[in-house]
């Protein structure tokens, strides 16, 4: 736990505590009273109400819509699933203003829904909750389906031997095991959408503002740091009883598991059922991911002779230094050097999490290891230039800045994704290996590794993912000369002409397609085992 202690105390505690002191602390004393001030304004409040009603809201939705989907991809094999699972995860990575502006064009004025029906969903809640299903059904696939497809099938089937429906059968065997898996996939959808900036900042407009839209509009444009200062305290402490209700909860409930390889577990479709579920689930992520996707391919490529493509070479000494698709290989050197922090913090700290005698200290800090993803990226952002500014951790000049703050968002997707895995294995096996002769390490590389070897691939890919499109802390601490892909789509876009919006949604498209080159990859990379367990 040294590891991780360390590393969230230096580079998440520490910036935060110094921007929050900087908001709340004036002529060197703290004025508490300011917090009833402002959560008692009728504004404030109504802010509050529906940054919660709509997390609440988009989680069930995107379990109601995403849960079919990681029963498919873990237990039904047909042509194309691999790319599809990539597919499916390259909604996440997009910039939020991006996948904004491209949700607005099909349920905004002028948008298709507009053109074919004269349907329009922009002014109302609805285009926010589709647009987070949009961004977090990747998050339920991924997770549930990955320990989904190392169940063994045969605990069900013996269920329904001894006269259990399917229905039966499935709410007491399959369900209950992956409960675990569910609640951190709910966990992660509901930190997400209650901190949601980029999708209500778009489709909301006047009418709709999350806390961290609020935090955005009082410190960038009111100036008003001591409010942002308050309503960051309040979305830390109601993040930090969401994380703690969570890990009780979940603790109470794991069990240990049998895990098989899922080459075993994926089957062809059997039955009209199993077809018509394929068929729905299929149906579901054209209209709802590749749709918004195809949008953007095709506003980039409405300049004759890929004339926003040939743009990105060019360096116009304006917003960039350099020709913006340097960005490309900024944000691929960047997101490598994050995911690599990120597996090793959060590998170590699901590994010192998953141990059964580990105490209630130790316990304590898994919820928070999830409070990254439920504070203000702004925040966070502001926390760096703040706090990191000073020997010895005077970081602002160096590179290692932007793969430290994507790490931040990374690492709690690693543990996440391993630890309901590595609870999981059966404690004897570990024992038995010991009583053999087997060291720790030997424990670790025999029994644990290639249990885990799965759930790690995949906790590398989110964090690849993440990092590649982190945007609300890069934006402040990216250096001119590197930005990342999302920096420099965001500052496209922030240039009025069509020549600049091209060529944000055409740097939109390489992220799309490095992004699903990359987890394809790790696809096959995942599914290329030879080893039984």
């Amino acid at each position: 736990m040294a590891l991780p202690v360390a590393f969230f105390a230096l580079f998440f505690a520490w910036p935060v505590a110094a921007i929050v002191a900087r908001g709340l602390k004036v002529d060197g004393a703290w004025q508490w009273g300011r917090i009833a001030d402002v959560v008692t304004q009728p504004d404030i409040r109504h802010v509050l109400w529906f940054t919660t009603w709509q997390a609440l809201a988009s989680t069930g939705l995107t379990l109601l819509l995403a849960l079919p989907a990681a029963y498919v991809f873990a237990r039904l094999d047909f042509p194309g699933r691999q790319v599809l699972r990539a597919v499916v995860t390259v909604p996440f990575v997009l910039p939020t203003v991006v996948a904004g502006s491209a949700f607005l064009a099909l349920v905004g004025h002028g948008g298709l829904l507009d053109d074919l029906w004269g349907v329009r969903l922009d002014t109302t809640v609805w285009a926010i909750l589709l647009a987070h299903v949009f961004f977090n059904y990747a998050v339920v696939v991924r997770t549930v389906g990955g320990l989904w497809s190392q169940l063994d099938p045969r605990q069900e089937e013996a269920a329904r031997m001894l006269g259990a429906s399917a229905l039966g059968a499935w709410r007491k065997v399959t369900l209950p095991a992956l409960a675990p898996a569910v609640a951190a996939a709910a966990l992660m959808v509901f930190l997400f959408t209650f901190t949601s900036f980029g999708i209500v900042q778009i489709l909301g407009g006047p009418t709709f503002s999350t806390l961290e839209v609020e935090i955005y509009r009082q410190t960038s444009e009111v100036f008003d740091l001591s409010t942002a200062a308050v309503l960051t305290l309040v979305q830390f402490v109601a993040v930090g009883a969401i994380l703690a209700v969570h890990a009780w909860t979940v603790r109470r409930r794991e069990t240990a598991l049998r895990l098989v390889d899922p080459k075993r577990t994926a089957r062809r479709p059997r039955g009209a059922g199993q077809w018509a579920l394929l068929a729905g689930v299929l149906v579901t992520i054209a209209l709802l991911l590749v749709l918004p996707l195809a949008v953007l391919v095709r506003r980039s490529l409405d300049a004759p002779g890929l004339g926003y493509y040939r743009a990105l070479t060019d360096s116009d000494g304006g917003t960039f230094l350099m020709a913006p698709v340097h960005a490309v290989w900024t944000s691929l050197q960047y997101a490598v050097a994050a995911t690599a922090i990120a597996v090793g913090v959060g590998g170590l700290a699901a590994a010192a999490l998953a141990r059964r005698d580990a105490g209630r200290l130790v316990r304590g800090f898994d919820a928070l290891l999830m409070l990254p993803l439920g504070v203000s990226a702004v925040t966070v952002g502001f926390g760096f230039l703040i706090a990191l500014d000073k020997p010895p951790l005077d970081l602002r000049q160096s590179w290692i800045l932007v793969p430290l703050a994507q790490a931040l968002v990374g690492a709690p997707f690693v543990v996440r994704t391993m630890l309901p895995v590595l609870r999981a294995v059966d404690v004897r096996l570990r024992e038995a290996a010991a009583v053999l002769g087997a060291s720790p390490w030997r424990v670790w590389r025999e029994v644990d590794l290639p249990m885990v070897r799965r759930a790690l691939l995949v906790a590398a890919g989110f964090a690849f993912a993440v990092s590649l499109g982190e945007f609300g802390a890069t934006v402040f601490i990216a250096r001119p000369d590197n930005p990342t892909l999302p920096v420099a789509v965001a500052r496209l876009l922030s240039r009025p002409g069509d020549l600049n919006y091209g060529q944000a949604m055409a740097l939109s498209t390489i992220l799309m397609v490095v992004c699903a080159a990359a987890l394809l990859l790790l696809e096959r990379l995942r599914t290329d085992r030879t080893g039984e367990f």
